[in-house]
């Protein structure tokens, strides 16, 4: 754990402040590299995959926020992020995927659907990633915005028969969270958990800091525009002394709705195509049709959840299926394990002796 990690990634990225706030939290020292182009293309290279961040540490690399959760938690187990409790470690690791992958196309819908909030953050990705790209700006705003829109909307299944669903779930959301952390800190209790990082990258990124979502959390749900500065802030100290969460924490009802409604049944329609061979996952979310490329890296995900649910203790699944409140979400998670998905690199961590050659130096900084 010496030494200064460094996050290649971009400042308004949704999982590149996942991970930020996760390691502010647990004081680990990293700087933030501004993702180039050039920098994206020599990070893909060492690793194997074009996303971010990624984080080159002194003794290799690491990708995919929730496996870099996991591997931080067990080289620096303090202060503790994962509940001792298996019940309450199994519904914060849930409620991480939720927030990594339902929020991700209302988050991404915000952010390029609406004139003002594309200019902006279109001018800032730009800006970053080409800066060096001999175009007036204006040119390379425009492009960055309509990739995006062509991307992020249509490409993620967003159509005008069905973008009254996806601003929903965000509604939906605010409005299950709201009253929780009226009454408390964090997702879980006294003291934050994966449920708090893996919602915090959409609710912290794009809809608290993105004009027209941050005017909505900001008159509905005021407690949970707290939430993500309280988050933000966090240091070590600050919850090293908090009791852990034991069991199923109260007052979470309407997110387990939408866990077992809406999330589980699109995880596993990403899981029923790819097994079917086809290039196409449809499901419906609020009555409204969806179809989206299929995603292997879902299919794995799944596999991973539900390989911790068959893991818990008989005794400890029946709770956990309580608290989703839905047979049929138990019996996606029941189901036995299928052959995984065609490998995609979610590594950690890759070997130590990648290095990259250029770095950004100018467009880094320290946050520990």
């Amino acid at each position: 754990m010496t030494g200064v990690w460094r996050v290649h990634g971009l400042s308004l990225s949704y999982f590149t402040g996942k991970i930020e706030a996760y390691l502010r939290a647990k004081g680990r020292a990293y700087e933030l590299i501004e993702m180039t182009a050039a920098d994206l293309r020599a990070c893909a290279a060492a690793t194997g995959v074009a996303w971010m961040p990624q984080i080159e540490t002194p003794d290799g690399w690491l990708t995919d926020t929730p496996r870099i959760i996991e591997h931080v938690e067990r080289i620096q187990p303090e202060p503790a992020v994962t509940p001792a409790d298996p019940l309450a470690a199994f519904i914060a690791g849930l409620i991480e995927d939720f927030g990594d992958e339902q929020l991700w196309r209302p988050a991404l819908y915000y952010r390029w659907a609406h004139a003002e909030d594309a200019r902006l953050r279109g001018q800032q990705i730009a800006d970053a990633m080409l800066g060096d790209l001999p175009l007036p700006g204006w040119v390379k705003r425009w492009l960055i915005i309509r990739r995006q829109r062509r991307v992020y909307l249509p490409g993620d299944g967003v159509t005008a028969a069905n973008v009254g669903a996806v601003r929903r779930e965000y509604l939906e959301v605010l409005e299950a969270l709201q009253p929780v952390l009226a009454n408390r800190p964090f997702i879980m209790g006294l003291r934050p958990t994966e449920a708090d990082f893996g919602l915090f990258g959409g609710l912290f990124r794009h809809f608290a800091q993105d004009p027209t979502p941050a005017a909505i959390m900001k008159d509905q749900a005021p407690a949970v525009l707290a939430w993500t500065e309280r988050l933000w802030s966090l240091g070590p100290a600050d919850f090293a002394g908090a009791p852990q969460p034991v069991g199923a924490p109260d007052g979470l009802a309407a997110l387990a709705r939408a866990i077992s409604e809406r999330f589980l049944p699109m995880m596993a329609a990403h899981e029923q195509a790819w097994e079917a061979g086809a290039d196409r996952a449809r499901f419906e979310q609020f009555g409204a049709a969806f179809e989206t490329p299929v995603s292997p890296y879902r299919v794995g995900r799944l596999g991973r959840l539900r390989g911790r649910f068959q893991a818990l203790e008989p005794a400890v699944r029946r709770q956990a299926s309580d608290w989703l409140g839905d047979p049929g979400a138990t019996a996606l998670l029941e189901r036995p394990a299928t052959d995984p998905p065609p490998p995609a690199p979610l590594s950690l961590p890759i070997v130590a002796d990648r290095r990259l050659d250029r770095r950004p130096r100018d467009r880094q900084w320290r946050r520990a």
